[in-house]
């Protein structure tokens, strides 16, 4: 069965790629210094999830299996929801959003942890 981490984690890097350019072309002048790094952050973590699906993507493909499908799932929500939570921060958005965002590093810690074992397994 072909698994889709590849593609999308090669989207998410697109994405990390456009948001730093955001960041460093438009918000600059817009956002405070706090503001700006909580942007950064968040296109780090968007990167790192990016990375690791497309790893999750190889992996899959050379091991098919369940733990690949767990990890690029977790992985998925994980960069999703930290990254995207932390940049409505930068930008203004509710403070109860700080209140999720540890909820997409779980998922993305969960995500890197069974990729580590599907990997020994192998």
């Amino acid at each position: 069965m072909r698994t889709p981490w590849f593609s999308i984690g090669s989207t998410l890097l697109a994405l990390a790629v456009a948001s730093g350019a955001l960041g460093a072309h438009l918000l600059r002048a817009r956002l405070d210094a706090a503001s700006m790094e909580l942007w950064a952050t968040a296109v780090r973590y968007l990167t790192i999830g990016g990375f690791a699906l497309v790893a999750a993507g190889l992996g899959s493909h050379a091991a098919p299996g369940r733990p690949w499908r767990t990890a690029g799932t977790a992985l998925t929500g994980g960069a999703t929801i930290f990254s995207g939570t932390v940049a409505a921060l930068a930008l203004g958005g509710p403070r109860w959003l700080g209140a999720v965002t540890p909820l997409g590093g779980l998922l993305l810690i969960a995500g890197l942890v069974t990729m580590a074992v599907a990997a020994a397994r192998r």
